[in-house]
């Protein structure tokens, strides 16, 4: 297993990068990192700001050491999470704003609320695509227009790839019969599978739309899906052919080496 990496660079962020790290792994790790951090900015001010990437995972609502792990306080500090009500309670209560994006981001905000007992908006409001809800100050909701960047991103590229996806996002290669119980947790390991699986069982899931589904709803990669539909609808294509464009299309957008310009 490999270790996490933890820095920080020039500009002050400190990251944890626990990739490999099982979740319980994850929460023995912030549980010895949060006090080292906390002396390092008492000396020498960073890291400027904490990220904690899903931590819903890295914090759950259940881990009992939360209250004695967590600091009274925790300045310049964002958390990300999809699942505002799987977090733990002490950490919630240190929550001053609370920045909602895409279709979900009204629920979010409500599920927030609901677990910290602060007070639900009564508006009904739905951010367009370059707009975000920002609740906070004297639990006030607000539509704010966010500056798009200027690069396209892609977070958990390298996640996706060679990362431990949990058994609720993994693909299971199953055939027809419901014979075989081949997990794939991330994408490389869904190549090698399908590399491997009878030709069968590989146009099973072909025709039922499973991989562009599985693209679209684990992946969270909507134009790795769009790719993969037609290839799923073409039955002029043999098994191999199949497997050859879906691995294409898979390697071009996330395993293929980087080009040097």
């Amino acid at each position: 297993m490999r270790m996490p990496s933890a820095f920080h660079d020039g500009t002050g962020i400190c990251t944890v990068k626990p990739r490999v790290v099982p979740p319980v792994g994850q929460r023995c790790l912030l549980a010895k990192l949060l006090p080292e951090l906390a002396k390092m900015r008492a000396v020498s001010g960073r890291p400027h700001w904490l990220v904690f990437d899903e931590v819903h995972h890295c914090l759950p609502a259940k881990w009992h050491p939360a209250p004695t792990t967590l600091p009274r306080e925790l300045p310049a500090a964002i958390a990300v999470t999809v699942h505002p009500e799987e977090v733990a309670p002490e950490f919630l209560s240190l929550v001053s704003t609370v920045i909602g994006v895409g279709d979900g981001a009204l629920q979010a905000i409500k599920k927030f609320c609901e677990v910290t007992g602060r007070m639900r908006p009564n508006i009904e409001m739905t951010p367009q695509a370059d707009q975000v809800l920002v609740y906070g100050c004297e639990d006030r909701l607000e539509l704010v227009t966010a500056r798009r960047p200027k690069d396209k991103q892609k977070r958990h590229v390298r996640k996706y790839a060679e990362g431990e996806l949990g058994e609720d996002k993994s693909f299971y290669f199953r055939g027809p019969e419901g014979a075989l119980n081949l997990r794939a947790q991330n994408l490389s390991t869904f190549l090698q599978l399908a590399n491997g699986v009878d030709d069968k069982t590989w146009l099973h899931h072909l025709r039922a739309g499973a991989y562009s589904q599985w693209f679209r709803d684990a992946i969270k990669d909507n134009e790795l899906a769009s790719e993969a539909v037609p290839i799923e609808q073409d039955h002029s294509l043999t098994a191999a052919e199949s497997r050859a464009r879906i691995r294409d299309i898979v390697e071009r957008r996330y395993t293929a080496p980087a080009k040097s310009s």
